[in-house]
């Protein structure tokens, strides 16, 4: 009887113990992944709520991002075209104001973030599914960043299930530039989608691998646009803490046709990337403390309702090579990126139709497809994980007329509320410079 009593003692905690292994696991446990473009530099979350064991209940976060972007071109309206980050050119700007609380607590998730700022007119309101039925507005959810419900369960290394408003999983850059190691994203990121509104699964089979599933109302659009949703699937890959392997997909049915019928126009998106960290030494005070760099690839296309892909499609590269200095408080970013978009179904509009059309307009329509290329560089100091002050030149070049003159885009005087005279129409050319000062605040 004894021996049975010990046996089954024995029994009882082995499975406790595996049962506390499975709750216990870690992904990417003892990985600093604070230096990776498009991730959080932070190593410490200061407003934080614990109950009485010390266990986190609430974490709340602030941040704020404002710029001054200055453009040689001197646009006669302040209005800085084609870019998703910087809205306006020679004044200052709020770029970003957000605030939220995150919570993960006895297995629960919990998210909701708060945002206002520039930003929000680029992105957030050229969503046009918006016009589809009633009830629909980008007016009761551009304030919310962020917001999810769902619940963690320990399965592996982990298995979440959550549906809300989303950060977007395409693209290697974040939506807070902060994230970044440049301020001006790459263009093939600033093409592509910044948020999502849907459900996804989350599973980790393994400390070292993260995939995801996708069920979404569209690309980057709050309402949907016909009645399949779209599809997305997320991969992560970290062998070590040095490197990150990415690859993206998505599948759905989301451009407006011009028929009274739903959209029969599919588009197809793929993102890989890999960042690759080659040196680290943050033990000396001076000099060089890490090296890194990253390479995101981009293809898409979209077809249907007499569209072909070969006409329509995006393909594109970003490679970024970034130093750290002094215990990483300096930071040095150098980037180029190009991207081809005939068609220019996923580029941005540099301007709105005048009474005449204006050179993209008379490019496109000829046959010209859009090319563009970008550099950048980028100079950080950051004195704490808090706060970084950052200083960005940012030339870019196109095949066709594409960014602002100095005789703006909004009207002959500049301002929007005047009557257009019939012989005006948008300045644009085919080069820009740009200076960005840039301060960012994350508590």
């Amino acid at each position: 009887m004894i021996k049975k009593l010990i046996f089954i003692t024995l029994i009882t905690q082995f499975v406790w113990a595996q049962n506390d292994t499975i709750i216990n696991k870690i992904p990417f446990e003892n990985y600093n992944l604070n230096w990776v473009n498009g991730q959080n530099r932070q190593k410490d979350f200061h407003l934080q709520l614990k109950d009485s064991k010390g266990e986190t209940i609430l974490t709340g976060v602030v941040y704020l991002d404002g710029h001054f972007n200055y453009n040689f071109s001197h646009p006669k309206d302040n209005t800085q075209t084609i870019s998703a980050v910087t809205a306006r050119s020679n004044e200052f700007s709020l770029a970003l104001a957000s605030i939220g609380i995150e919570s993960n607590y006895k297995n629960t998730i919990g998210r909701l973030w708060l945002q206002t700022g520039s930003m929000l007119n680029i992105i957030q309101e050229t969503d046009g599914s918006i016009y589809r039925g009633r009830n629909t507005s980008t007016g009761n959810l551009k304030f919310i960043r962020e917001a999810a419900a769902g619940y963690h369960f320990n399965v592996n290394y982990g298995l979440n299930v959550e549906m809300g408003i989303f950060m977007s999983y395409i693209g290697l850059e974040s939506y807070l530039t902060q994230e970044n190691w440049s301020y001006q994203r790459s263009m093939v990121c600033d093409f592509t989608p910044f948020y999502f509104q849907g459900a996804r699964v989350q599973y980790l089979p393994t400390k070292n691998y993260k995939t995801e599933v996708w069920l979404l109302n569209g690309w980057q659009s709050y309402n949907s646009w016909n009645k399949n949703p779209g599809i997305g699937n997320s991969n992560y890959y970290r062998p070590t803490e040095n490197i990150q392997l990415v690859a993206n997909f998505y599948y759905g049915k989301d451009s407006k046709s011009g028929s009274p019928e739903l959209s029969n126009i599919m588009r197809f998106h793929h993102d890989n990337s890999i960042v690759y960290r080659y040196f680290k030494n943050e033990t000396k005070k001076h000099g060089l403390s890490q090296a890194a760099f990253s390479l995101n690839n981009h293809y898409g296309f979209q077809q249907g309702d007499g569209l072909k892909s070969k006409e329509n499609f995006m393909m594109g590269s970003s490679l970024v090579n970034r130093l750290w200095f002094n215990q990483n408080k300096i930071g040095w970013t150098s980037r180029i990126d190009y991207v081809t978009n005939p068609g220019g179904y996923l580029a941005f509009t540099p301007a709105q139709s005048g009474a005449i059309p204006n050179d993209y307009e008379i490019a496109i329509a000829n046959g010209k497809d859009l090319k563009m290329c970008q550099f950048s560089t980028t100079f950080d100091f950051m004195p704490n994980d808090i706060v970084t002050f950052r200083l960005e030149y940012a030339y870019r070049n196109a095949n066709v007329p594409y960014f602002t003159g100095s005789g703006g885009t909004t009207s002959q005087t500049g301002f929007s509320n005047d009557t257009l005279d019939p012989n005006w129409k948008a300045d644009l050319k085919k080069f820009e410079n740009r200076i960005i000062l840039a301060v960012n605040f994350r508590l």
